[in-house]
């Protein structure tokens, strides 16, 4: 007998009728759609905080130039101002260019020869207003530079030139020191500074020593006492001054009377006094400014 014939399968509904499930995303996906927005977000703050970082610094970068500038210019407006009162007004070291003046630093254009009378014009020498005289006993203007000096100092002076020298001899107001100053005339300032540089050697090895000038009853000792000595250079020319004690006794090196005396006879009379008029008002060379302080003890004469 015939076999029945098997069933037929169901029929599979069309695809276009299964209903669709959304696909959920994946997480990388996820993570990167929501972090894009913040990282812009982060990026337009991190731009405005660098645009006002920027600002704020350039600000106080014009800040700071503008102080400068005026820190600047407040001490150049310092250096190019007048001294206050009472300070004194510094002084060129070396020659300046003379202006209708005497120029100092050589014999070639300071021709004339120094004078007694130049170099200590009255008997009474008063060398600051207000202040005592000093008494001059005597003077001397001598050609021979040797009659001022002994010993090495006397060749030196002679070696290097020294044509001349102006001293006077004169009691201080006190009475109690007598004085020995006056002038070296040199060639130019060049051999005036050779000279000055080898006194201190000399005094201290004892080769040689400044003569005191008597000047008659009671001044024997300004030749043959211990006395303090201090010299100094204004162009071609040595100034110095030698101070005793009228008794004959040693002078101590930190005697401030003496140091006085030389003050007042090398800086002040010979320097600033004569000097400067024959310079028509310091148009020449000042001194040298350790030159000032060259000072030094010589012993006495037996």
């Amino acid at each position: 007998m015939p076999q029945p014939a098997p069933p037929m399968p169901a029929p599979v509904p069309a695809a276009a009728n299964r209903p669709t499930v959304p696909i959920p995303a994946s997480p990388t996906a996820r993570a990167a759609d929501v972090s894009e927005l913040p990282r812009t977000r982060r990026a337009e703050r991190r731009g405005g905080g660098r645009f006002w970082q920027t600002l704020v610094g350039g600000a106080a970068v014009l800040l700071l130039l503008s102080l400068t500038g005026l820190a600047v210019a407040a001490l150049l407006d310092e250096r190019t101002t007048t001294p206050p009162a009472g300070q004194p007004t510094p002084q060129p070291t070396e020659s300046s260019t003379p202006s209708g003046g005497t120029d100092l630093d050589s014999r070639d254009t300071d021709q004339a020869s120094l004078t007694a009378k130049e170099v200590f014009p009255t008997k009474d020498l008063v060398v600051t207003d207000g202040k005592p005289a000093y008494r001059v006993l005597k003077t001397q203007a001598s050609t021979k530079c040797q009659v001022a000096a002994t010993g090495e100092i006397a060749d030196l002076l002679v070696r290097l030139g020294c044509n001349q020298v102006v001293r006077g001899t004169l009691r201080s107001p006190d009475g109690d020191h007598l004085i020995t100053a006056g002038l070296f005339n040199l060639t130019d300032v060049a051999t005036a500074q050779r000279v000055r540089d080898r006194i201190r050697p000399l005094l201290d090895a004892r080769q040689g020593r400044f003569r005191g000038m008597a000047a008659g009853d009671d001044t024997d000792a300004v030749e043959k006492a211990a006395a303090r000595v201090a010299w100094q250079v204004r162009g071609h020319y040595v100034a110095f001054c030698l101070v005793t004690r009228a008794d004959g006794e040693r002078i101590p090196s930190d005697d401030a009377t003496a140091r006085e005396i030389m003050y007042d006879l090398v800086e002040l009379h010979l320097n600033r006094g004569v000097l400067d008029r024959r310079a028509a008002a310091g148009t020449a060379g000042q001194p040298d400014a350790d030159s000032a302080e060259d000072s030094a003890g010589q012993r006495g004469t037996d």
